[in-house]
């Protein structure tokens, strides 16, 4: 007995391998690649008066020979190398090109800025053109006289003392017993005194002034020889009393 046995072939058929495709390198975006550094803007801030700003720049380290500074009637640029800069325009008013200045501290940059028009600004940037900045007065003729101001202290006009001197004397003139008869009192007596004392010799007044002095005005002698021998006393009127004074 034959046994027949049934062969299965196994046949490997070669595997054929898958083409490639090329790669498209247009399809792929270049990204370009740069080694210029990023420019940042220094952190500031400012004060002012009526006649400058002043700018601080917190620039801590900067390089005084890197730090570029450039003033324009209304623009302002700091620039700290490649890496820092600050850039201000339009500048809210106009500055002193000529009197603005900075200085370089260890932690900062201060800037001035001079206005050319007194006035606050209240910042830093502004619209142009310079809102303090008014515009001009149109010319005017000179006036043929000069102007004074209307606070201006007024000359005071001067007194003729001449005038006024014999206006006095003529008011305060004592009168006499003929000018009249009910006047009295010390004027008349003064001026008694006075005309008595004015055509007196030269012992007459000397017994004049002695006994009214001694006296103390109650006595009033002409006699020199009795004047000379002594104190003259006091005599007060009847019913008065004499008190020193002093």
């Amino acid at each position: 007995m034959s046994q027949a046995s049934d062969a299965i072939q196994v046949t490997h058929e070669p595997q054929l391998e898958q083409p490639r495709h090329p790669v498209d390198d247009t399809a792929v975006d270049a990204v370009e690649v740069t080694d210029e550094p990023e420019i940042e803007q220094p952190r500031h801030s400012f004060y002012e008066t009526d006649e400058k700003l002043t700018l601080d720049i917190f620039d801590k380290g900067a390089n005084p020979d890197e730090i570029t500074v450039q003033f324009e009637p209304r623009a302002f640029t700091y620039q700290n190398g490649a890496t820092k800069k600050l850039v201000l325009q339009p500048l809210k008013g106009e500055i002193d090109t000529d009197a603005s200045n900075f200085t370089v501290y260890k932690v900062k940059i201060e800037v001035r800025l001079v206005k050319k028009v007194q006035g606050r600004w209240g910042a830093l940037r502004g619209d142009s053109p310079d809102v303090l900045a008014g515009p001009a007065a149109p010319p005017f003729p000179a006036p043929s006289t000069p102007l004074v101001p209307l606070n201006a202290a007024k000359p005071r006009p001067r007194k003729n003392w001449d005038s006024l001197t014999k206006e006095i004397l003529s008011s305060e003139k004592d009168k006499s017993l003929n000018d009249d008869p009910n006047v009295g009192g010390d004027s008349t007596v003064n001026g008694f005194f006075q005309q008595l004392y004015a055509g007196a010799d030269k012992d007459t007044k000397k017994a004049i002034t002695k006994s009214y002095y001694e006296s103390g005005g109650t006595t009033l002698s002409t006699n020199w020889s009795e004047v000379s021998k002594g104190k003259v006393e006091v005599k007060p009127p009847q019913g008065s009393e004499w008190k020193r004074w002093g």
